[in-house]
């Protein structure tokens, strides 16, 4: 049996956190709660997870007192705690923080339950390092993070005989046969295995469980031709209206966030299958509000967004062959919107090609809020990189 002792930064990551500890004791300080209810009336997505939280304490107070702990439904229990106004001692000078304030009342639980591990979980970093300081363990809220390495790559390789390759090329498909699953639209490079320099792009058609070959993206779009294969099946994806939402994976000078405008620019500007194109990124944080920062919603959003105001800058000129309007034009005739995520819930974007740019910044909650919002028509692409989480 272990002490897990919540942070306010844990329940408004994910809050549901609460029910994420097994069998164990979830205690919560009162100056979460009070830190919680601070953020309820936000309409941000901290405002609308911090809403979440005060209903399923009040929802668990039914079963008793909270004070006294209450059976969480996967057998675990809750218990809001509290530091007796009797009690000596300060922890540290800055023990009126509430950071500080936590960390003495999970030292408080240490030493009252000896043979049981206590450990303090928060998303703050410094905490964890003061809490280690101070001879208490302190972990990070790990349950909805993925390895790296376990990331869905969206592509495999698959080795076949020069026979099968000119076979392939020559009817345009391959029989999978069963075998490892794949899922649909899953890239895949099919190679010679007696000549491994000779080589064919392909996607899987789950629907038929067989290879069929991509779309031609040498062209590429708006000025920007792909430069290895996985830039080719970018491109397949981004272009293909069949496939609603794309991720894009990699790291800084890849391309991902300049071949995800050059084909909505493609998309909307060139072939007129969208209404427009929507660009947006976090503003460090869906729950920062922009309404306290000085100038019009643009000159607010211009720190976070100059990295896009840059790529259709470049954009447009390798295009100004084929299309004059520069990137400003674009955006003053409504081609083109750059938007906050802050203010994304509640809405429904229809029609459009929407790119959402550093997308590693987002929870699991803040994604799905995003993708709860697109509506009927819309193609939705998601580029991040996960070694630049910040």
């Amino acid at each position: 049996m272990k002490n897990y002792i919540l942070d306010t930064n844990v329940l408004l990551h994910d809050p549901n956190s609460i029910l994420n500890f097994q069998e164990h004791n979830v205690l919560i300080p009162i100056e979460v709660i009070e830190e919680v209810d601070r953020f309820k009336r936000e309409s941000t997505e901290r405002g609308a997870n911090a809403r979440t939280v005060s209903r399923t304490l009040d929802s668990l107070r039914a079963k008793g007192r909270l004070s006294e702990g209450v059976t969480l439904p996967n057998g675990g229990r809750l218990r809001v705690i509290f530091r007796d106004k009797n009690q000596n001692g300060h922890l540290t000078s800055g023990d009126n923080n509430v950071d500080s304030r936590i960390v003495a009342l999970a030292i408080t639980v240490q030493k009252a339950h000896p043979k049981q591990r206590t450990i303090l979980i928060t998303k703050d970093v410094n905490l964890r390092i003061k809490a280690d300081a101070l001879g208490l363990q302190a972990e990070d809220y790990e349950t909805d993070r993925v390895l790296i390495k376990d990331l869905y790559t969206g592509m495999f390789e698959l080795a076949v005989s020069t026979a099968q390759l000119a076979a392939f090329r020559a009817e345009e498909e391959f029989q999978l046969n069963g075998g490892s699953p794949h899922f649909p639209n899953e890239y895949c490079t099919l190679t010679d295995a007696n000549n491994p320099k000779r080589a064919a792009l392909a996607k899987v058609d789950a629907a038929d469980d067989k290879l069929v070959p991509i779309t031609d993206a040498r062209e590429g779009a708006w000025g920007i031709k792909p430069r290895n294969r996985e830039q080719h099946f970018a491109f397949d994806a981004l272009l293909d209206d069949r496939v609603k939402l794309v991720t894009l994976m990699g790291k800084a000078g890849t391309g991902k966030t300049l071949l995800a405008m050059a084909a909505g620019l493609k998309k909307t500007v060139q072939d007129r299958e969208y209404r427009r194109l929507v660009v947006a990124r976090p503003t460090i944080s869906m729950g920062k509000e922009l309404g306290f920062l000085p100038g019009s919603l643009e000159e607010k959003l211009n720190p976070w967004m100059q990295p896009i105001h840059d790529a259709l800058e470049m954009l447009s000129d390798l295009n100004m062959g084929h299309e004059q309007r520069r990137g400003g034009d674009l955006m003053r005739s409504g081609s083109i919107v750059v938007e906050a995520l802050s203010y994304i819930r509640g809405r429904s974007i229809a029609n459009q090609f929407m790119v959402i740019d550093e997308a590693q910044n987002l929870t699991p909650l803040e994604v799905k809020t995003i993708i709860t919002r697109v509506g009927h028509g819309t193609k939705i692409v998601f580029t991040g990189d996960p070694y630049q989480i910040d």
